[in-house]
């Protein structure tokens, strides 16, 4: 599973970066033989000005032969920001693979 990392208006950095990936391999680890790629994006919807909720991840998941399954989260810090998309993005990779039949 390759994992891609967009940074918006965020400043990137090996915190960051790290945390994505540890937040996805364990959210996604029951099916990372059958997700081809995640896209995440991260950015300040409010950059350079003071604002609650303004930090988003949007992550994008690929499973091997379907669509895309998206799932986006906002809150105040980026790092939990991740952690709640990664957490979503895991629940619905998995009611898409429940859905399919697959295990």
């Amino acid at each position: 599973m390759q994992i891609q990392i967009n940074y918006g208006d965020i400043d990137g950095s090996d915190a960051i970066q790290t945390r994505v990936n540890d937040k996805l391999h364990h959210a996604l680890q029951h099916v990372t033989d059958r997700v081809t790629r995640v896209e995440v994006h991260l950015r300040d919807d409010n950059a350079g000005k003071a604002g609650a909720n303004d930090k988003r991840a949007v992550m994008e998941a690929r499973p091997a032969g379907a669509g895309p399954i998206t799932v986006d989260h906002a809150g105040e810090d980026i790092y939990k920001v991740v952690d709640e998309a990664a957490a979503k993005l895991g629940r619905a990779v998995k009611k898409h693979f429940d859905k399919v039949g697959a295990r």
